[in-house]
């Protein structure tokens, strides 16, 4: 009787174990348990998952003459699959479809498949024609999101910002991507993807200029890092003026280099220009455009409309000198004024976080990925930081940001300082930093520096 209490005793806190290992630790849980089991599920019942899913084909002449000689009858022949390789979230396989199946079968059948094999999630991919990856996820990955390994970061201006519902990492490549809008309703998690894109940026050696029409609150803490700040309409205005000639001067330094001798390489960007010469990228960041665009008068909506032209110039020809924009808000779209529809239509990556209505969520994927919009307005507000990223391709995929104070962020760029970059043109618009001080000099003394309350 002793035996067997020790027995039941070990077998309860083996599963004691084994349940705290699978909330504090999945990913042991998912190398120690849900691989094994998962893949023997696969392994022992792929056939007749893939024939009730209505994803295999009938067998070959050969096959059914050689089951007729045999007196039996030859059994519909399921995809070519490889073995099931493990994942850091899950296990893959490749398979090779018959002929006269497409990836959208496999896609319409996902939900399917996944119940039959007990899997959390899974996703299909064409990797060739006649080719395909499926890959399981063994459970949420988006419950909590840690920050992504340093060696994720495979470049300059190539930043991993948030894990994707099928295990990778979504990547902003300013240069394959060089400009995003960025959609969510307040506390949506808005906020916390853009502390993981400026202190990504803050490390490189890169130009980062912010525009908040909010008094600065929002960038404010950022502003040891920032090369320029606008925190009024009238002083974004003034300095969208001054982007705009850099980025004209920084053509006029591309076409003199094109012209240089017969041995020079011709380029029609920086990135071909040799690296001594090659101005520092420059990015921009819009927070809250609406209120940038708010127009209360006639002398609001000139402003307003001249604010719109100089944002879809430096979209339109911005990338090719090496500035890039990056644009957040609550809602964007035609109310904002003349040009607003143009100035969506060059920002190509989109960003949409948990919205106020259907509308935005539109706005934001609608003329990308209808699906994707939709997507958009399941999103909870209990998981804040969970959003749909889309791009011009038509892909679309769930993606959830780790999760980053606003303390953790302003450190960052407090450390960072010293890689704010030369840039003549925007010096009076640099940020006055306030320094520490031991105490009031008696001989000088400090004046407040307060700015009026406004309701």
């Amino acid at each position: 009787m002793t035996d067997a209490l020790w027995v039941l005793s070990l077998l309860l806190l083996a599963v004691a174990v084994l349940v705290a290992v699978r909330r504090r630790l999945p990913v042991l849980f998912w190398w120690l348990v849900g691989y094994p089991v998962v893949t023997l599920r696969v392994l022992t019942s792929y056939r007749a998952t893939m024939d009730a899913c209505g994803l295999t084909v009938p067998a070959s002449a050969v096959r059914r003459a050689t089951a007729r000689m045999m007196g039996r009858q030859a059994a519909p022949v399921p995809p070519r699959r490889s073995l099931p390789r493990p994942t850091g979230s899950g296990l893959v396989m490749r398979l090779r479809m018959a002929a006269g199946q497409a990836p959208e079968d496999f896609t319409a059948s996902a939900d399917r498949l996944r119940h039959a094999w007990g899997a959390h999630a899974v996703h299909v991919r064409a990797t060739k024609p006649g080719r395909l990856e499926l890959r399981l996820v063994g459970w949420d990955v988006l419950a909590d999101v840690r920050p992504a390994r340093r060696w994720l970061q495979t470049g300059p201006l190539s930043l991993p910002l948030a894990l994707r519902e099928d295990g990778h990492w979504h990547v902003r490549d300013f240069r394959t991507v060089p400009h995003e809008l960025i959609l969510g309703a307040t506390q949506s998690g808005k906020s916390v993807y853009l502390r993981n894109l400026l202190c990504g940026l803050a490390r490189q050696p890169v130009a980062l200029v912010g525009i908040d029409c909010k008094w600065g609150v929002e960038l404010a803490p950022f502003a040891p890092r920032l090369s320029a700040l606008a925190d009024t309409p009238d002083r974004a205005n003034d300095l969208l003026d001054v982007l705009v000639e850099e980025m004209e001067a920084r053509f006029r330094l591309i076409g003199m280099a094109g012209g240089a001798g017969p041995d020079t390489v011709l380029t029609s960007d920086v990135w071909g220009l040799p690296e001594k010469v090659r101005p520092v990228p420059l990015v921009v960041v819009v927070d809250e455009v609406a209120e940038l665009f708010l127009a209360a008068s006639k002398d609001d909506e000139k402003r307003r409309d001249a604010m719109v032209t100089k944002l879809i110039r430096l979209a339109q020809l911005g990338r090719a000198a090496g500035i890039y924009l990056e644009v957040c808000g609550q809602r964007f779209g035609a109310e904002l004024g003349k040009g607003a529809t143009m100035l969506r239509a060059q920002l190509t990556g989109r960003v949409c976080h948990r919205v106020n209505d259907e509308t935005s969520a539109n706005m934001a994927l609608g003329d990308i990925a209808p699906e994707a919009a939709l997507a958009a307005t399941s999103i909870p507000a209990e998981r804040p930081g969970v959003a749909v990223i889309g791009d011009s391709s038509g892909g679309w995929s769930r993606v959830r940001s780790p999760r980053l104070t606003l303390n953790d962020a302003a450190a960052v760029c407090r450390d960072t300082s010293s890689l704010v970059p030369e840039l003549p043109r925007l010096d009076s618009f640099r940020p006055i930093v306030a320094k520490e001080l031991a105490g009031p000099s008696p001989a000088a003394p400090i004046a407040p520096t307060t700015r009026p309350v406004t309701e």
